[in-house]
């Protein structure tokens, strides 16, 4: 069975740390339906996009964000296709957990290669070969620095997969990996999914989902509000040069090499998203009901709230940016609302009425 090999460092402590108490934290935090709706369907957006664009996709984010609207964007076929695929990834993910939900040991279900293929099927639709897709490669492959042309990591022969994944899958579904805190995990299968590289193409993309589909199982959806894609993409050398430094391990074993590097690195992005959409709740959660300057508890509607999200996250706003955030609504609209969150001295205004700016007071 496949053995996985790591210490406990004290930044995988301080981060395993943040991580549970941020999610304690969300978790509890009570937000109205609507804001609850906006988190897990921003949590989407971000992941299709980071994670396509980690691999090379060219859309935006807005672009992607347009093209999971529904809407036309000018662009390869090719990368369309990709935040298409991502997102039908991510519904897989969150049927299956919603089938286990409520369930203290959840459900059962068990993690299969099918699910793996399934994962891959639904990521590589139109993109690779229908022989290709869903299909575990069955030729050497190398990996290649984009920049040098270098070789940087030569993964296990092709003869070799089946039995790396079927001991891989073993241990997803092993009693020693229950006892396994799910962050980690989480992180073990991404590496492990990532060095064995069963797939001809949407090898990270599918070890991505699956080490998220990992944590669901494990009671860790964490209301679906986030997205490490994120953190990954932020710097993507970091990303695949960590990767590819504990796969170069030179070990006799593949049971002695060293995951501990990788799982640094895993665990803090995941603390950092989470420690991020903690934040967001907790101030969400504050402004729903906010005290005004005379200590009157006021209940902020929806448009409002999110009025005040935006000014926290960008400290000002300018009637330009009235059609960004509010495409439905008129500019007397948002106005109206601008002008009860003044009366209440949450807001004020700077500048004249071409110049207007608006600011948290």
């Amino acid at each position: 069975m496949f053995v996985a090999k790591y210490s406990i460092t004290n930044k995988i402590l301080k981060n395993i740390g943040i991580v549970d108490a941020s999610r304690e934290v969300i978790l509890s935090s009570p937000l109205i339906p609507a804001w609850e709706a906006k988190f897990r369907k921003e949590a989407i957006e971000r992941t299709v996009h980071h994670g396509t664009h980690l691999e090379g996709n060219k859309l935006t984010m807005e672009e992607a964000k347009e093209v999971l609207a529904g809407e036309d964007v000018i662009g390869r076929d090719r990368d369309i296709q990709e935040i298409l695929n991502y997102r039908n990834v991510l519904r897989f993910i969150d049927e299956v957990s919603t089938q286990i939900s409520g369930s203290p040991e959840g459900s059962g279900y068990v993690v299969t290669l099918e699910t793996i293929l399934q994962i891959h099927k639904l990521t590589t639709d139109k993109i690779l070969p229908e022989e290709k897709s869903g299909r575990l490669r069955d030729k050497q492959v190398v990996i290649k620095n984009t920049q040098t042309g270098q070789v940087s990591y030569t993964p296990p022969p092709a003869a070799e997969v089946p039995y790396l994944l079927e001991d891989l899958i073993n241990w997803i579904n092993s009693e020693e990996a229950k006892e396994v805190h799910p962050v980690l995990k989480a992180g073990i299968v991404h590496y492990e999914l990532a060095r064995i590289h069963p797939f001809a193409d949407g090898n990270g993309r599918t070890a991505r989902a699956v080490a998220t589909l990992v944590m669901f199982l494990d009671n860790y959806d964490i209301r679906k509000f986030f997205s490490f894609e994120e953190y990954f993409d932020e710097n993507p050398m970091d990303y695949y040069l960590t990767l590819q430094a504990v796969s170069n391990q030179l070990v006799i074993d593949t049971h002695e090499r060293d995951l501990t590097p990788w799982l640094d690195y895993f665990v803090e992005g995941v603390a950092i998203e989470l420690n991020r959409i903690k934040e967001r709740v907790k101030r969400i959660s504050a402004d729903a009901r906010i005290k005004d300057a005379l200590g009157e508890q006021v209940v902020l509607n929806e448009r409002q709230m999110i009025i005040m999200e935006f000014l926290h996250r960008h400290k000002q706003m300018q009637n330009k940016d009235f059609r960004k955030i509010f495409p439905d609504y008129s500019d007397d609209t948002v106005l109206r609302e601008i002008k009860f969150l003044k009366q209440k001295s949450l807001v004020k205004k700077t500048g004249g009425t071409k110049n207007a700016m608006y600011v948290l007071k």
